[in-house]
């Protein structure tokens, strides 16, 4: 049975389900998901991340997790875990870069966060020349004990979201049913919000005219409970790059891609990648929430540059003029305000007394 007849199923047996547990299903069902059956990465593939870009993104990410590292003492064991770790590029850009501090490289335990066997198997085969200790898991939890460090690169925008609409003054949630047709269609919950969902909601938003549409990241919150249970007994912190605003905003922002373009969401479950921005406001608040302090969030241009993404690629360019023109297309690709270098944002949290300064000094 397909997974689109299973979720015909559940729905008609249970009634219409969450937009956030539809995700879930289409995203990380173990025989039909998305991320379980595939590798959706590359130029050839769904979509491009920026480590498939250029190297430079994971070497200054590499620098960044070198200086965490030595603001908390330089502790001879360390734990470095990446969410949602793609193909390993990027962790094979920071593996490199972590060379050039020798007693860095020998305290890292690098943990890979990863669902899809399909992943795993690409990630073992990029890293495969790399003497540091490696380890797979599905949860932090499962990171030993000691200082931990996290990065997580285009991950929160697939965690999934429920979405509320205002409709005569009361909040209700959107649903996902099925239709007359054998597919799939948005409707409304006939039972306004209780006063425990409304909190999800953002305060500045609650009052908001008639007819808006507002989105919540329920998995913020287990994130975020299990680094401050990690806290509890060892120094945390995390580096977080994804697409969204820096404000808590309005508006339906659930998209599906499939080989680069936009399709609709609601078709070919299982077949298609679905994100939602990332409110960097309502990370922040939850981070705070959880008694971590944060930096940020700023553009994924002004990080990188403060991070030293110019020096890196006049070096790069120093060695091998004919690249030249190929590294100045990625620093566009990364940077430009048309690209990626405003829509993407960098925010960083950590246990009190963290210093969290490096790369946000904008």
């Amino acid at each position: 049975m397909s997974l689109h007849e299973r979720l015909q199923r559940h729905i008609r047996s249970s009634g219409p389900m969450s937009v956030a547990h539809y995700m879930t299903l289409c995203m990380l069902d173990p025989n039909d998901g998305y991320y379980p059956t595939r590798d959706p990465i590359g130029a050839g593939a769904d979509f491009i991340t920026a480590p498939e870009i250029s190297q430079m993104f994971g070497e200054l990410i590499g620098i960044w997790l070198i200086s965490a590292w030595e603001n908390a003492g330089k502790p001879s064991q360390l734990h470095l875990a990446e969410l949602g770790p793609g193909k390993g590029t990027m962790m094979s850009d920071i593996l490199r870069a972590a060379r050039a501090v020798p007693d860095f490289s020998t305290a890292l335990q690098v943990h890979f966060i990863e669902v899809s066997a399909a992943l795993i198997a690409v990630q073992a085969k990029t890293l495969g020349s790399f003497a540091t200790p490696l380890r797979w898991s599905d949860s932090l939890a499962d990171t030993g004990q000691g200082p931990l460090l996290v990065v997580a690169n285009e991950y929160l925008d697939c965690l999934p979201v429920r979405q509320f609409i205002r409709q005569q003054g009361s909040w209700f949630e959107r649903l996902v049913d099925c239709d007359e047709g054998g597919g799939f269609q948005f409707v409304l919950d006939p039972t306004p919000l209780s006063p425990a969902s409304l909190e999800l909601i953002p305060p500045d938003l609650r009052g908001a005219s008639d007819d808006s549409l507002v989105e919540v990241r329920p998995g913020l919150a287990d994130l975020f409970s299990m680094l401050a249970e990690r806290a509890k007994t060892d120094p945390v912190a995390a580096l977080f790059i994804d697409y969204g605003p820096v404000v808590s905003e309005l508006g339906d922002t659930l998209q599906a891609v499939r080989a680069h373009k936009k399709v609709n969401p609601l078709l070919q479950p299982g077949d298609v990648d679905l994100t939602t921005r990332v409110d960097f406001a309502e990370l922040a608040r939850t981070a705070r929430a959880f008694g971590f302090e944060v930096a940020g969030p700023t553009s994924q241009r002004a990080w990188l540059q403060q991070m030293g993404l110019l020096e890196r690629a006049a070096a790069l360019s120093a060695t091998d003029t004919p690249q030249r023109a190929k590294i100045a297309r990625q620093i566009h690709r990364l940077t430009d305000a048309d690209e990626m270098g405003v829509l993407f944002q960098c925010l960083a949290i950590g246990t009190p007394g963290t210093k969290l300064s490096v790369g946000f000094d904008v």
